[in-house]
């Protein structure tokens, strides 16, 4: 499966921002998705997944109650609402998809290019 990020952008604090992810070459309903996030001179993190074949999400401490993960399976495109952004929630982002769960860096099956969020205080 091909992914391809987009959505990013400049938004000031408190604002809202919808992420996409479009697949293509297969369907979204063969893996487990999620969100990643790499902040200027830190690690690559995992913010945000969901397994909807499982029923399960996973949300960062930080984004709980803030972001949540949908899909659009006509389009085959999940996405990632952010709501109330924090300076500290910029980054590029990058989808991605995944045979395993819980989802860990380290067992990707594919990687999205990244998007990147950038808040303003």
């Amino acid at each position: 499966v091909q992914l391809q990020a987009f959505g990013g952008g400049l938004v000031q604090a408190g604002d809202s921002l919808t992420l996409s992810c479009a697949a293509s070459g297969r369907t979204l309903l063969n893996y487990h998705m999620g969100w990643f996030r790499q902040a200027p001179g830190k690690e690559r993190e995992l913010v945000a997944a969901r397994s909807w074949r499982r029923g399960s999400t996973y949300f960062e401490d930080s984004v709980k109650g803030r972001f949540a993960i949908s899909r659009d399976m006509a389009k085959n495109t999940m996405y990632l609402q952010m709501n109330s952004l924090k300076p500290e929630d910029a980054g590029v982002y990058y989808c991605v998809a995944s045979n395993r769960w819980p989802i860990v860096k380290e067992v990707i099956t594919s990687w999205g290019q990244g998007t990147e969020v950038t808040v303003s205080s």
